[in-house]
């Protein structure tokens, strides 16, 4: 019964935010914002292709519906969450975040209204967790696109530096070096070209690259060549040793991740084995843990369980988690 009443309230719930979507949508197109979306544009400069475009020519907006949008801007973290999706690469707004996440958290809540032994505060603790599945996406794919970029990123400085050597000027090695380098470095490089070549200064775009791969690699480049433009040198031999101490540190970051791929085997095994031997136990005797799920003290204590396991998984990653 409390699983079919909490089903109608979501779809209840699910249903209205549809419709008022649908009724802001109305409106805008009324007031003449559809009007003002389809005027000529510009055409893109020549340089930028069509997956690039978008992100240098137009605003971020925080959402596409104003009133969800006036009020994530007085939250402090949505600039945050506005830097994260553009590191982790994705074409998302905050708005589609933040209602993916609520989302997410009503179908968990809907669904875990359903355990009737379950107490209020226990799904609301569960429910969190669920909740945050969007976030641990966009962290997820960020970490995945970073090391990416680490593995390219040497022989990307690399190709600069023969580049520079062959008489090319920076804009021209940089333009060269972005279109030969696959995805995902490709494009960060190829934004910041487009950067400067639409007027950015050169110190402000590769600031710009900076703050979108927040490595150590890319503040050294960054730095390097911000020095060379205002004191001179040569940028082609700062570029070469530059590359050989990236190698060296790559080398030593996956060493590292080996030594440490046993202690995440083992918080992968920790975590599942209560959950086996608690399924082997209710095989063996399906009546053993009867007083966990019928007396109160139990259903309690089966929750802190639950929830102490989950910590612990992710006390084990952050611990694991070594970098360089």
């Amino acid at each position: 019964m409390a699983f079919s009443t909490a089903t109608l309230v979501f779809l209840a719930t699910f249903s209205l935010a549809v419709v008022a979507v649908w009724i802001a949508r109305m409106v805008m197109d009324r007031l003449g914002v559809a009007d003002e979306e389809e005027e000529e544009r510009a055409p893109a400069p020549s340089f930028l292709d069509e997956e690039d475009s978008p992100i240098l020519l137009r605003e971020a907006q925080v959402s596409s519906i104003s009133l969800w949008a006036w009020l994530l801007e007085r939250f402090d973290f949505v600039n945050r969450l506005k830097l994260t999706l553009v590191q982790a690469d994705l074409d998302w707004t905050v708005g589609r975040v933040t209602a993916s996440m609520l989302l997410s958290g009503a179908v968990g809540f809907a669904i875990l209204s359903g355990i009737q032994w379950l107490p209020v505060w226990g799904i609301v603790l569960l429910a969190i967790p669920i909740a945050l599945i969007p976030q641990y996406y966009i962290v997820r794919r960020k970490n995945r696109r970073w090391t990416q970029i680490e593995e390219q990123f040497p022989d990307a400085v690399e190709s600069m530096s023969r580049a520079l050597r062959a008489g090319h000027p920076f804009a021209s090695a940089l333009d060269t070096v972005a279109n030969q380098t696959p995805n995902p470095l490709g494009r960060e490089l190829r934004k910041t070209f487009a950067e400067g070549a639409l007027g950015l200064p050169w110190e402000r775009a590769l600031e710009n690259l900076s703050a979108r791969l927040p490595m150590q690699e890319v503040s050294l480049f960054a730095a390097a060549v911000q020095m060379q433009s205002k004191s001179g040198g040569n940028l082609s031999e700062v570029l070469d040793k530059l590359s050989e101490n990236m190698r060296e540190g790559a080398a030593i970051r996956g060493e590292v991740r080996s030594l440490s791929a046993q202690g995440r085997a083992a918080g992968y095994i920790l975590t599942v084995l209560p959950v086996g031997i608690t399924m082997v136990m209710m095989y063996v005797n399906p009546t053993f843990l009867d007083p966990l799920f019928q007396e109160e003290a139990g259903r309690i204590m089966l929750l802190c369980a639950v929830l102490g396991l989950i910590l612990a998984h992710l006390v084990i990653r952050k611990l694991v988690d070594i970098r360089l």
